[in-house]
This record gives structure tokens, C-alpha cells and sequence, in this order.
């Protein structure tokens, strides 16, 4: 049955630096509550070249520096950035009005320039969670377990990761991804929070 809803569903925007595993903590979420929370992650759009086993549409959009430049100047996004100096990521509105207008919340997964300019744009409108590791050897470590990337880029992830943990104190919540599964139950404690407090529906978990 269709609902009118008063308020938008939540828009909860999760970052942390890249590694961090903040992409998994989501989506095992996204898995465990899909029965009980009307919830999804935005699609982003990025003009970086696919990942093995990547999927154009539902990891990423892929798009190029063209399509990109022409969506920002169409104001298709809610938030863009370059990223790593060389690559573009953003959110397309497609991927967040609709849903949340339906009445399910809608989850970003961004880097930290990009959650400062929804904080911009929306400043009361957006849970903020940063995803940070245990520690930064850890962090280290899980970047070079990818095993897809240059020693050029480890590193200069690394830079960029130490300038955006500086930064966790931005966010409304931090959770240290350490345990995947704690990790997911904290956030859904949080998003399960935001539901209620914005008076929208959010099944029990018993």
C-alpha cells in the first residue's frame, strides 16, 4: 500500500577514508535489513576506470569526464568532488530525491570532501557517520590487500586518508570498523534512530 509521507526519509552519509571498508559495512547492512528497513545506497557516479568484478549501474556509474562535466553543469548532482587529484565522483539526484520522497532512506557512500558539501547544502537534513579503522597500520594493510592499485596511489591514498581521519570530529557519529559486525549493528543502531526520531516507519528487530 502507498503512504504519504510527511517528511522525507532519512539521508544518511557515511565516509571515511578509502580501505576503511565503509562500502561493506553498507552493503552487509543493506543485506541483513532488507526485510525490516526501507533503505538503499545512492549509486555514485565516477569517471575512475572499473574494478575487476565491478558492475556499471550498481557499484558505480561509470561515466566520462564528458558525461560528468555535462551533469554538473545540468545541476544532476548533489555533491561532486575530484578525487586523489585525478579522478570525479558524485552523487546524481536521481539516485536520492525520489526514493527519500517515498519514503525510504537513502545512504551515501562518499569521501570526505563530498559529505562536507552535503553538510553544505542540507545542514539539517543528513545523519553524518565517519567509518574509521582500528588503526592506521591496519588501514595501510587493507589498502595494499586490494592488490589493484600502483604503489603511487597506496600512497597517496595514505596521505589523503591521514588529512581525512584528522577530520572524523565533522561527523555526528564515528564508528570504528574493527568487527564487521559490529560495525553493521552499530550503524543500523544509528540509522534505526534517525527513522524514529523523523517519525518515519522502522520495523522492530524482534
Amino acid at each position: 500500500m502507498n503512504q504519504t509521507h510527511s517528511h522525507p526519509a532519512p539521508l544518511i552519509v557515511v565516509s571515511g577514508p578509502s580501505g576503511v571498508g565503509k562500502t561493506t559495512v553498507v552493503d552487509r547492512l543493506l543485506a541483513e535489513t532488507k526485510a525490516t528497513l526501507p533503505l538503499r545506497r545512492a549509486v555514485t557516479a565516477t569517471t575512475r576506470s572499473e574494478r575487476p568484478g565491478e558492475v556499471d549501474g550498481t557499484d558505480y556509474h561509470f561515466w566520462s569526464e564528458d558525461e560528468f562535466r555535462r551533469a554538473i553543469d545540468a545541476d544532476e548532482l548533489l555533491e561532486h568532488a575530484v578525487v586523489f587529484g585525478r579522478d570525479f565522483y558524485g552523487t546524481p539526484k536521481s539516485e536520492v530525491d525520489q526514493h527519500r520522497a517515498r519514503g525510504i532512506g537513502v545512504v551515501l557512500v562518499i569521501d570526505v570532501q563530498g559529505a562536507a558539501r552535503v553538510r553544505e547544502k542540507l545542514p539539517n537534513d543528513h545523519l553524518s557517520v565517519f567509518i574509521e579503522p582500528p588503526n592506521f597500520p591496519e588501514l595501510e594493510a587493507r589498502l595494499r590487500g586490494r592488490n589493484d592499485t600502483s604503489e603511487e596511489r597506496i600512497k597517496r591514498r595514505l596521505t589523503t586518508a591521514r588529512d581525512e581521519l584528522a577530520r572524523a570530529n565533522e561527523f555526528q557519529h564515528r564508528i570504528v570498523n574493527s568487527e564487521l559486525s559490529e560495525a553493521v549493528r552499530e550503524l543500523e543502531r544509528v540509522i534505526r534512530e534517525r527513522f524514529n526520531t523523523r517519525g518515519e516507519p522502522s520495523c522492530s528487530t524482534n
